[in-house]
Protein backbone atom coordinates (compact mmCIF):
# COMPACT_ATOMS: atom_id res chain seq x y z
CA UNK A 1 0.00 0.00 0.00
CA UNK A 2 2.94 2.32 0.58
CA UNK A 3 4.51 3.49 -2.65
CA UNK A 4 8.15 2.83 -1.80
CA UNK A 5 9.25 3.93 -5.27
CA UNK A 6 8.22 7.47 -4.41
CA UNK A 7 9.68 7.36 -0.87
CA UNK A 8 13.21 8.39 -1.78
CA UNK A 9 14.44 8.30 1.82
CA UNK A 10 16.22 10.98 3.76
CA UNK A 11 14.73 13.64 6.00
CA UNK A 12 15.09 17.35 6.30
CA UNK A 13 17.21 18.40 9.27
CA UNK A 14 14.31 19.60 11.46
CA UNK A 15 15.12 17.03 14.09
CA UNK A 16 11.63 17.34 15.55
CA UNK A 17 10.44 13.88 14.57
CA UNK A 18 7.09 15.30 13.51
CA UNK A 19 4.92 13.50 11.01
CA UNK A 20 2.17 15.22 9.02
CA UNK A 21 -0.46 13.34 7.04
CA UNK A 22 -2.39 14.90 4.17
CA UNK A 23 -5.59 13.13 3.06
CA UNK A 24 -5.93 13.57 -0.71
CA UNK A 25 -3.37 13.82 -3.47
CA UNK A 26 -5.02 16.44 -5.66
CA UNK A 27 -3.82 20.01 -6.06
CA UNK A 28 -4.80 21.23 -2.57
CA UNK A 29 -3.27 18.19 -0.90
CA UNK A 30 -0.04 18.26 -2.86
CA UNK A 31 0.55 21.94 -2.17
CA UNK A 32 -0.29 21.51 1.53
CA UNK A 33 2.24 18.65 1.67
CA UNK A 34 4.85 20.88 0.03
CA UNK A 35 4.33 23.53 2.70
CA UNK A 36 4.32 21.05 5.59
CA UNK A 37 7.60 19.53 4.43
CA UNK A 38 9.20 22.74 5.66
CA UNK A 39 7.96 22.08 9.20
CA UNK A 40 7.97 18.29 9.67
CA UNK A 41 10.52 15.53 9.24
CA UNK A 42 8.04 13.44 7.28
CA UNK A 43 4.91 14.17 5.28
CA UNK A 44 2.67 11.39 3.98
CA UNK A 45 0.07 11.98 1.28
CA UNK A 46 -2.74 9.43 1.45
CA UNK A 47 -4.50 8.93 -1.88
CA UNK A 48 -7.41 6.58 -2.52
CA UNK A 49 -6.53 6.22 -6.23
CA UNK A 50 -3.41 4.94 -7.88
CA UNK A 51 -1.31 7.99 -8.65
CA UNK A 52 -0.71 8.07 -12.42
CA UNK A 53 2.74 8.52 -13.87
CA UNK A 54 1.53 11.01 -16.45
CA UNK A 55 -1.18 13.64 -16.95
CA UNK A 56 -4.17 11.33 -16.69
CA UNK A 57 -7.58 11.94 -15.09
CA UNK A 58 -8.17 9.95 -11.90
CA UNK A 59 -11.44 8.23 -10.92
CA UNK A 60 -11.48 10.13 -7.61
CA UNK A 61 -11.54 13.48 -9.44
CA UNK A 62 -14.57 13.21 -11.74
CA UNK A 63 -14.51 16.96 -12.44
CA UNK A 64 -11.01 16.67 -13.95
CA UNK A 65 -12.54 15.96 -17.39
CA UNK A 66 -14.34 19.29 -17.33
CA UNK A 67 -13.29 22.89 -17.87
CA UNK A 68 -10.60 24.31 -15.60
CA UNK A 69 -8.82 27.64 -15.60
CA UNK A 70 -5.95 28.95 -13.51
CA UNK A 71 -6.62 32.57 -12.62
CA UNK A 72 -3.89 35.16 -12.19
CA UNK A 73 -4.17 34.79 -8.41
CA UNK A 74 -3.47 31.08 -8.72
CA UNK A 75 -0.52 31.69 -11.00
CA UNK A 76 1.02 34.11 -8.51
CA UNK A 77 0.43 31.68 -5.65
CA UNK A 78 1.97 28.74 -7.51
CA UNK A 79 5.03 30.76 -8.47
CA UNK A 80 5.41 31.75 -4.83
CA UNK A 81 5.25 28.11 -3.72
CA UNK A 82 7.07 26.50 -6.65
CA UNK A 83 9.32 29.18 -8.20
CA UNK A 84 9.20 29.22 -11.99
CA UNK A 85 6.11 27.02 -12.15
CA UNK A 86 4.04 29.12 -14.55
CA UNK A 87 6.99 29.31 -16.95
CA UNK A 88 7.18 25.52 -16.78
CA UNK A 89 3.44 25.30 -17.34
CA UNK A 90 3.70 27.52 -20.38
CA UNK A 91 6.68 25.57 -21.76
CA UNK A 92 4.61 22.38 -21.44
CA UNK A 93 2.01 23.87 -23.78
CA UNK A 94 -0.69 25.21 -21.45
CA UNK A 95 -2.62 27.89 -23.39
CA UNK A 96 -2.49 31.43 -21.98
CA UNK A 97 -5.61 33.46 -22.74
CA UNK A 98 -5.53 37.25 -22.39
CA UNK A 99 -8.69 38.78 -20.99
CA UNK A 100 -10.62 40.31 -22.66
CA UNK A 101 -8.68 40.35 -25.95
CA UNK A 102 -8.40 36.60 -26.57
CA UNK A 103 -11.94 35.57 -25.58
CA UNK A 104 -15.32 36.07 -27.21
CA UNK A 105 -17.45 36.43 -24.09
CA UNK A 106 -21.14 37.01 -23.45
CA UNK A 107 -21.76 38.28 -19.92
CA UNK A 108 -24.76 39.81 -18.23
CA UNK A 109 -26.73 39.90 -21.46
CA UNK A 110 -24.07 41.66 -23.55
CA UNK A 111 -20.92 40.98 -25.53
CA UNK A 112 -17.66 42.04 -23.91
CA UNK A 113 -15.38 44.34 -25.92
CA UNK A 114 -12.15 42.60 -26.91
CA UNK A 115 -9.65 45.24 -25.91
CA UNK A 116 -6.05 44.84 -24.69
CA UNK A 117 -5.73 42.25 -21.91
CA UNK A 118 -5.48 43.29 -18.28
CA UNK A 119 -5.12 39.73 -16.96
CA UNK A 120 -4.37 36.24 -18.28
CA UNK A 121 -5.72 32.78 -17.50
CA UNK A 122 -4.31 29.33 -18.25
CA UNK A 123 -6.86 26.95 -19.75
CA UNK A 124 -5.04 23.62 -20.03
CA UNK A 125 -6.51 20.46 -18.58
CA UNK A 126 -6.67 19.85 -14.83
CA UNK A 127 -4.76 16.57 -15.24
CA UNK A 128 -1.91 18.32 -17.07
CA UNK A 129 -1.46 21.01 -14.42
CA UNK A 130 -1.80 18.56 -11.56
CA UNK A 131 0.84 16.29 -13.12
CA UNK A 132 3.35 19.14 -13.24
CA UNK A 133 2.65 20.08 -9.62
CA UNK A 134 2.86 16.45 -8.52
CA UNK A 135 6.20 15.99 -10.23
CA UNK A 136 7.65 19.01 -8.44
CA UNK A 137 6.19 18.23 -5.01
CA UNK A 138 6.95 14.51 -4.87
CA UNK A 139 10.58 15.12 -5.81
CA UNK A 140 11.03 16.21 -2.18
CA UNK A 141 12.49 13.25 -0.22
CA UNK A 142 10.58 14.30 2.90
CA UNK A 143 7.27 13.55 1.15
CA UNK A 144 6.04 10.04 0.48
CA UNK A 145 2.73 8.69 -0.77
CA UNK A 146 0.38 5.94 0.35
CA UNK A 147 -1.71 4.95 -2.66
CA UNK A 148 -4.88 2.92 -3.09
CA UNK A 149 -5.78 3.57 0.53
CA UNK A 150 -8.95 5.13 1.86
CA UNK A 151 -9.06 7.27 4.98
CA UNK A 152 -12.01 6.03 7.04
CA UNK A 153 -11.58 7.87 10.32
CA UNK A 154 -9.38 9.76 12.74
CA UNK A 155 -7.33 8.41 15.60
CA UNK A 156 -7.35 10.39 18.83
CA UNK A 157 -10.04 12.13 20.83
CA UNK A 158 -11.86 15.45 21.11
CA UNK A 159 -8.73 17.17 22.42
CA UNK A 160 -6.18 16.02 19.82
CA UNK A 161 -6.00 14.07 16.58
CA UNK A 162 -3.17 11.57 16.60
CA UNK A 163 -3.47 9.89 13.24
CA UNK A 164 -5.65 8.54 10.45
CA UNK A 165 -7.46 5.24 10.14
CA UNK A 166 -6.69 3.73 6.73
CA UNK A 167 -8.28 0.90 4.79
CA UNK A 168 -6.72 -0.70 1.77
CA UNK A 169 -8.80 -0.48 -1.39
CA UNK A 170 -9.29 -3.54 -3.56
CA UNK A 171 -7.94 -6.02 -1.03
CA UNK A 172 -9.47 -9.36 -0.10
CA UNK A 173 -10.79 -9.69 3.40
CA UNK A 174 -10.42 -12.23 6.15
CA UNK A 175 -7.35 -10.82 7.91
CA UNK A 176 -7.05 -9.79 11.53
CA UNK A 177 -7.96 -6.16 12.04
CA UNK A 178 -10.16 -6.10 8.95
CA UNK A 179 -13.04 -3.66 8.81
CA UNK A 180 -16.66 -4.48 8.13
CA UNK A 181 -15.93 -4.72 4.42
CA UNK A 182 -13.22 -7.32 5.01
CA UNK A 183 -10.40 -5.02 3.94
CA UNK A 184 -7.40 -4.56 6.22
CA UNK A 185 -7.52 -1.45 8.40
CA UNK A 186 -4.61 0.18 10.20
CA UNK A 187 -3.72 3.40 11.97
CA UNK A 188 -1.20 5.83 10.49
CA UNK A 189 0.09 7.92 13.43
CA UNK A 190 0.51 11.65 12.85
CA UNK A 191 1.16 14.87 14.74
CA UNK A 192 -0.95 16.80 12.22
CA UNK A 193 -3.69 15.66 9.86
CA UNK A 194 -4.81 17.85 6.95
CA UNK A 195 -8.04 16.94 5.20
CA UNK A 196 -7.74 17.73 1.49
CA UNK A 197 -10.09 14.94 0.40
CA UNK A 198 -12.42 17.18 -1.59
CA UNK A 199 -16.07 18.19 -1.54
CA UNK A 200 -17.11 14.69 -0.44
CA UNK A 201 -15.07 14.89 2.76
CA UNK A 202 -16.23 12.63 5.59
CA UNK A 203 -14.27 14.57 8.22
CA UNK A 204 -17.41 15.96 9.94
CA UNK A 205 -18.52 12.38 10.68
CA UNK A 206 -15.00 11.38 11.73
CA UNK A 207 -14.84 14.25 14.20
CA UNK A 208 -18.20 13.29 15.69
CA UNK A 209 -16.97 9.70 16.06
CA UNK A 210 -14.11 10.80 18.37
CA UNK A 211 -16.37 13.01 20.46
CA UNK A 212 -15.59 16.30 18.74
CA UNK A 213 -17.99 18.84 17.25
CA UNK A 214 -18.48 18.77 13.46
CA UNK A 215 -18.54 22.13 11.69
CA UNK A 216 -21.67 23.94 10.63
CA UNK A 217 -22.17 23.82 6.87
CA UNK A 218 -23.42 26.51 4.50
CA UNK A 219 -24.86 25.48 1.13
CA UNK A 220 -26.22 27.15 -1.98
CA UNK A 221 -27.20 24.84 -4.82
CA UNK A 222 -28.64 25.89 -8.18
CA UNK A 223 -28.76 22.32 -9.45
CA UNK A 224 -26.45 23.32 -12.29
CA UNK A 225 -25.16 20.36 -14.29
CA UNK A 226 -22.32 20.17 -16.80
CA UNK A 227 -21.49 18.11 -19.83
CA UNK A 228 -18.08 18.30 -21.49
CA UNK A 229 -16.35 16.89 -24.53
CA UNK A 230 -13.03 17.39 -26.29
CA UNK A 231 -13.04 18.24 -30.01
CA UNK A 232 -10.58 18.85 -32.80
CA UNK A 233 -11.24 21.88 -34.97
CA UNK A 234 -11.40 20.56 -38.53
CA UNK A 235 -12.04 23.84 -40.28
CA UNK A 236 -9.72 26.30 -38.53
CA UNK A 237 -12.79 28.13 -37.21
CA UNK A 238 -11.40 28.35 -33.70
CA UNK A 239 -8.05 29.51 -32.39
CA UNK A 240 -7.49 32.07 -35.14
CA UNK A 241 -9.26 35.32 -34.24
CA UNK A 242 -9.91 34.22 -30.66
CA UNK A 243 -8.51 31.56 -28.35
CA UNK A 244 -11.59 30.96 -26.22
CA UNK A 245 -15.36 31.48 -26.32
CA UNK A 246 -17.64 31.62 -23.27
CA UNK A 247 -21.27 32.34 -22.38
CA UNK A 248 -21.76 33.24 -18.71
CA UNK A 249 -25.21 32.60 -17.16
CA UNK A 250 -27.37 35.07 -15.31
CA UNK A 251 -30.86 34.93 -13.79
CA UNK A 252 -32.47 35.93 -17.09
CA UNK A 253 -30.41 33.53 -19.27
CA UNK A 254 -29.45 30.41 -17.37
CA UNK A 255 -27.63 28.40 -20.05
CA UNK A 256 -23.84 28.51 -19.99
CA UNK A 257 -20.86 27.05 -21.77
CA UNK A 258 -18.14 27.64 -24.27
CA UNK A 259 -14.85 26.49 -25.73
CA UNK A 260 -11.41 26.51 -24.11
CA UNK A 261 -8.10 25.55 -25.76
CA UNK A 262 -6.11 22.64 -24.31
CA UNK A 263 -2.37 21.94 -24.23
CA UNK A 264 -2.44 19.43 -27.09
CA UNK A 265 -4.14 21.76 -29.60
CA UNK A 266 -7.63 20.34 -29.07
CA UNK A 267 -10.59 22.22 -27.58
CA UNK A 268 -12.76 21.41 -24.60
CA UNK A 269 -16.45 22.25 -25.02
CA UNK A 270 -18.51 22.62 -21.84
CA UNK A 271 -22.27 23.14 -21.65
CA UNK A 272 -24.31 23.77 -18.51
CA UNK A 273 -27.90 24.22 -17.41
CA UNK A 274 -29.77 24.51 -14.13
CA UNK A 275 -31.94 21.92 -12.43
CA UNK A 276 -34.36 20.52 -14.98
CA UNK A 277 -32.31 21.97 -17.86
CA UNK A 278 -29.34 19.61 -17.66
CA UNK A 279 -27.31 19.09 -20.86
CA UNK A 280 -27.56 15.57 -22.32
CA UNK A 281 -24.56 13.25 -22.52
CA UNK A 282 -25.44 11.57 -25.83
CA UNK A 283 -23.90 12.81 -29.11
CA UNK A 284 -26.99 14.31 -30.72
CA UNK A 285 -28.40 15.73 -27.50
CA UNK A 286 -25.13 17.42 -26.54
CA UNK A 287 -24.86 19.13 -29.93
CA UNK A 288 -28.50 20.17 -29.93
CA UNK A 289 -28.21 21.65 -26.43
CA UNK A 290 -25.61 24.15 -27.68
CA UNK A 291 -28.37 25.77 -29.77
CA UNK A 292 -29.91 27.07 -26.52
CA UNK A 293 -27.01 29.46 -25.96
CA UNK A 294 -27.60 33.15 -26.79
CA UNK A 295 -25.86 32.87 -30.18
CA UNK A 296 -25.67 29.94 -32.66
CA UNK A 297 -21.95 30.08 -33.55
CA UNK A 298 -20.92 27.37 -31.07
CA UNK A 299 -23.71 25.05 -32.20
CA UNK A 300 -22.72 25.58 -35.82
CA UNK A 301 -19.08 24.81 -35.04
CA UNK A 302 -20.00 21.56 -33.27
CA UNK A 303 -21.69 20.35 -36.45
CA UNK A 304 -18.30 20.29 -38.20
CA UNK A 305 -15.83 19.63 -35.35
CA UNK A 306 -14.39 16.16 -34.73
CA UNK A 307 -15.18 14.61 -31.31
CA UNK A 308 -12.11 13.22 -29.54
CA UNK A 309 -13.76 11.88 -26.36
CA UNK A 310 -17.15 10.74 -25.10
CA UNK A 311 -19.43 13.29 -23.45
CA UNK A 312 -18.89 13.38 -19.68
CA UNK A 313 -21.49 14.69 -17.24
CA UNK A 314 -21.00 16.28 -13.82
CA UNK A 315 -23.65 17.41 -11.33
CA UNK A 316 -21.93 18.07 -7.98
CA UNK A 317 -21.82 21.86 -8.35
CA UNK A 318 -23.26 23.17 -5.08
CA UNK A 319 -21.40 25.83 -3.13
CA UNK A 320 -20.51 24.26 0.22
CA UNK A 321 -18.57 25.85 3.07
CA UNK A 322 -17.65 24.07 6.30
CA UNK A 323 -17.16 26.51 9.17
CA UNK A 324 -14.09 25.06 10.86
CA UNK A 325 -13.08 28.67 11.51
CA UNK A 326 -15.72 29.03 14.21
CA UNK A 327 -14.94 28.05 17.80
CA UNK A 328 -16.13 24.63 18.82
CA UNK A 329 -15.14 21.43 20.59
CA UNK A 330 -12.60 20.39 18.02
CA UNK A 331 -9.24 18.72 18.40
CA UNK A 332 -5.81 20.22 17.94
CA UNK A 333 -3.82 18.74 15.10
CA UNK A 334 -6.59 18.71 12.48
CA UNK A 335 -7.02 21.14 9.56
CA UNK A 336 -9.20 21.23 6.45
CA UNK A 337 -8.22 22.84 3.16
CA UNK A 338 -9.24 22.94 -0.50
CA UNK A 339 -12.68 21.64 -1.38
CA UNK A 340 -12.88 19.83 1.97
CA UNK A 341 -13.17 23.31 3.50
CA UNK A 342 -14.91 25.36 0.82
CA UNK A 343 -16.09 24.35 -2.62
CA UNK A 344 -17.58 26.55 -5.33
CA UNK A 345 -19.76 26.18 -8.39
CA UNK A 346 -17.14 25.32 -11.04
CA UNK A 347 -18.64 27.75 -13.57
CA UNK A 348 -16.61 30.53 -11.94
CA UNK A 349 -13.26 28.78 -12.39
CA UNK A 350 -11.94 29.46 -8.88
CA UNK A 351 -11.11 26.05 -7.41
CA UNK A 352 -7.50 25.53 -8.50
CA UNK A 353 -6.53 29.10 -7.73
CA UNK A 354 -8.04 28.97 -4.25
CA UNK A 355 -6.20 25.69 -3.60
CA UNK A 356 -2.90 27.43 -4.38
CA UNK A 357 -3.84 30.54 -2.39
CA UNK A 358 -4.77 28.34 0.58
CA UNK A 359 -1.33 26.72 0.51
CA UNK A 360 0.25 30.19 0.61
CA UNK A 361 -2.01 31.04 3.57
CA UNK A 362 -0.91 27.83 5.31
CA UNK A 363 2.74 28.64 4.70
CA UNK A 364 2.41 32.19 5.99
CA UNK A 365 0.41 31.20 9.08
CA UNK A 366 2.93 28.53 10.08
CA UNK A 367 5.86 30.89 9.52
CA UNK A 368 4.40 33.96 11.24
CA UNK A 369 6.94 34.88 13.96
CA UNK A 370 4.44 37.09 15.78
CA UNK A 371 1.85 34.44 16.57
CA UNK A 372 1.85 30.86 17.72
CA UNK A 373 0.26 28.78 14.93
CA UNK A 374 -2.60 27.22 16.89
CA UNK A 375 -5.00 24.95 15.03
CA UNK A 376 -7.82 27.50 15.11
CA UNK A 377 -5.57 30.38 14.02
CA UNK A 378 -4.22 28.43 11.04
CA UNK A 379 -7.69 27.19 10.14
CA UNK A 380 -8.97 30.76 10.09
CA UNK A 381 -6.14 31.74 7.74
CA UNK A 382 -7.23 28.95 5.38
CA UNK A 383 -10.82 30.14 5.64
CA UNK A 384 -9.82 33.72 4.80
CA UNK A 385 -7.99 32.49 1.67
CA UNK A 386 -11.30 31.20 0.28
CA UNK A 387 -13.59 33.98 1.51
CA UNK A 388 -13.63 36.22 -1.58
CA UNK A 389 -14.14 33.33 -3.99
CA UNK A 390 -17.11 32.22 -1.86
CA UNK A 391 -18.57 35.71 -1.85
CA UNK A 392 -18.42 35.83 -5.65
CA UNK A 393 -19.68 32.32 -6.36
CA UNK A 394 -22.32 32.15 -3.64
CA UNK A 395 -23.44 35.70 -4.32
CA UNK A 396 -24.03 35.00 -8.00
CA UNK A 397 -25.73 31.64 -7.41
CA UNK A 398 -27.96 33.05 -4.69
CA UNK A 399 -29.65 35.15 -7.39
CA UNK A 400 -30.21 32.25 -9.79
CA UNK A 401 -33.76 30.86 -10.13
CA UNK A 402 -34.41 27.71 -8.16
CA UNK A 403 -31.40 28.05 -5.86
CA UNK A 404 -31.80 26.12 -2.60
CA UNK A 405 -29.78 25.76 0.58
CA UNK A 406 -29.44 27.20 4.05
CA UNK A 407 -27.31 30.13 2.81
CA UNK A 408 -29.65 31.28 0.04
CA UNK A 409 -31.45 33.91 2.11
CA UNK A 410 -30.24 37.44 1.49
CA UNK A 411 -29.18 39.81 4.24
CA UNK A 412 -30.39 43.41 4.48
CA UNK A 413 -27.07 44.69 3.14
CA UNK A 414 -27.23 42.43 0.07
CA UNK A 415 -29.90 44.48 -1.75
CA UNK A 416 -27.98 47.78 -2.12
CA UNK A 417 -24.73 45.93 -2.76
CA UNK A 418 -26.44 43.81 -5.42
CA UNK A 419 -27.89 46.94 -7.04
CA UNK A 420 -24.41 48.48 -7.20
CA UNK A 421 -22.76 45.34 -8.56
CA UNK A 422 -25.41 45.09 -11.27
CA UNK A 423 -24.38 48.57 -12.39
CA UNK A 424 -20.74 47.44 -12.36
CA UNK A 425 -21.54 44.51 -14.63
CA UNK A 426 -23.51 46.66 -17.07
CA UNK A 427 -20.51 48.98 -17.42
CA UNK A 428 -17.56 46.62 -17.44
CA UNK A 429 -18.44 44.96 -20.77
CA UNK A 430 -17.84 48.21 -22.65
CA UNK A 431 -15.32 49.98 -20.40
CA UNK A 432 -11.69 49.01 -21.14
CA UNK A 433 -10.14 51.81 -19.10
CA UNK A 434 -11.46 51.68 -15.54
CA UNK A 435 -14.45 49.53 -14.53
CA UNK A 436 -13.50 46.59 -16.76
CA UNK A 437 -9.94 46.12 -15.46
CA UNK A 438 -10.95 46.55 -11.82
CA UNK A 439 -13.88 44.14 -12.16
CA UNK A 440 -11.63 41.50 -13.79
CA UNK A 441 -9.01 41.90 -11.05
CA UNK A 442 -11.70 41.19 -8.45
CA UNK A 443 -13.02 38.18 -10.37
CA UNK A 444 -9.50 36.76 -10.73
CA UNK A 445 -8.94 37.28 -6.97
CA UNK A 446 -5.98 39.64 -7.37
CA UNK A 447 -7.84 42.63 -5.89
CA UNK A 448 -10.31 42.72 -2.99
CA UNK A 449 -14.01 43.31 -3.50
CA UNK A 450 -13.52 46.71 -1.90
CA UNK A 451 -11.62 47.81 -5.04
CA UNK A 452 -15.00 48.09 -6.78
CA UNK A 453 -16.05 50.72 -4.24
CA UNK A 454 -12.96 52.92 -4.53
CA UNK A 455 -13.99 56.57 -5.13
CA UNK A 456 -12.76 56.72 -8.73
CA UNK A 457 -14.54 53.49 -9.64
CA UNK A 458 -17.70 54.41 -7.73
CA UNK A 459 -17.99 57.72 -9.60
CA UNK A 460 -17.82 55.89 -12.92
CA UNK A 461 -20.34 53.28 -11.79
CA UNK A 462 -22.83 55.71 -10.29
CA UNK A 463 -22.57 58.68 -12.62
CA UNK A 464 -20.64 57.64 -15.71
CA UNK A 465 -22.26 56.76 -19.03
CA UNK A 466 -22.85 53.15 -20.07
CA UNK A 467 -20.64 52.47 -23.08
CA UNK A 468 -22.41 50.58 -25.81
CA UNK A 469 -21.17 46.97 -26.02
CA UNK A 470 -20.75 45.12 -29.35
CA UNK A 471 -24.04 44.34 -31.05
CA UNK A 472 -22.79 40.94 -32.29
CA UNK A 473 -20.11 38.47 -31.19
CA UNK A 474 -16.77 40.31 -31.57
CA UNK A 475 -14.99 37.63 -33.57
CA UNK A 476 -12.02 39.95 -34.09
CA UNK A 477 -10.18 41.80 -31.34
CA UNK A 478 -10.25 45.60 -31.44
CA UNK A 479 -6.46 45.65 -31.18
CA UNK A 480 -6.25 43.79 -34.49
CA UNK A 481 -8.62 46.05 -36.36
CA UNK A 482 -11.86 44.22 -35.66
Amino acid sequence: MVNHARDKGGRRPHGNGRHAVVIGGSLAGLLAAHVLAGHADRVTVVERDRIPDGPEPRPGVPQSRHAHVLLESGQLALDSLLPGFTAELRAAGAPRVGMPEDMVAWSGGAWVRRTAPTTHIHTGSRAHLEHLVRRRVLADPAIRTVESAEAVGLAGDASRVRGVLLRERGGTGGTAGAGASGRRQRTLPADLVVDASGRGSRAPQWLAAIGAEPPAEETIDTGQAYASRVYRDTGAHLGTEALAYWFYPNPAQTYAGGVLPLEDGSHLVALAGLRGQEPPTDDAGFTAFAARLPHPFLHEWLLTAEPRTPVYGFRATANLRRRYDRPGRRPAGFLATGDALCTFNPIYGQGMSVAAMSAVALRDALADPRRRPTTLRVQRALFDASRQAWDISAGADRAMPGAVGNAVASRAVDRPVGWYLNRVQRRYVGDPALVGPVFRSVLTLTAPLSALFAPRVARAVLFGPVARPPAAPPMRAETTGG
